[in-house]
């Protein structure tokens, strides 16, 4: 990528730049659904009462993350591009 020299570079650097982070938060969803799943397992086929706090935690986390997601997406929607 070339060094921005001017505002619309900048500009398109910073879609870029948001799109990135974006996609990392679908990463780190995807990541965190793994983990909740194992931990779930763990709760209901080995009755650890541990890692259902966990899972409770970490739905909550997914909770708060998809919100995030859809708050970008709406404003993305809704900016026209």
């Amino acid at each position: 990528m070339a060094i921005p020299v001017n505002n619309l570079d900048l500009l398109n650097l910073n879609q870029i730049i948001k799109k990135e982070k974006t996609m990392d938060k679908f990463t780190k969803m995807k990541d965190l659904f793994a983990s909740v799943e194992a931990d779930a397992n763990k709760f209901y086929n080995s009755g650890n009462s541990a890692a259902g706090t966990r899972v409770r935690k970490g739905m909550q986390d997914l909770k708060n993350l998809a919100q995030e997601i859809r708050t970008e997406v709406t404003a993305k929607k809704n900016s026209g591009k």
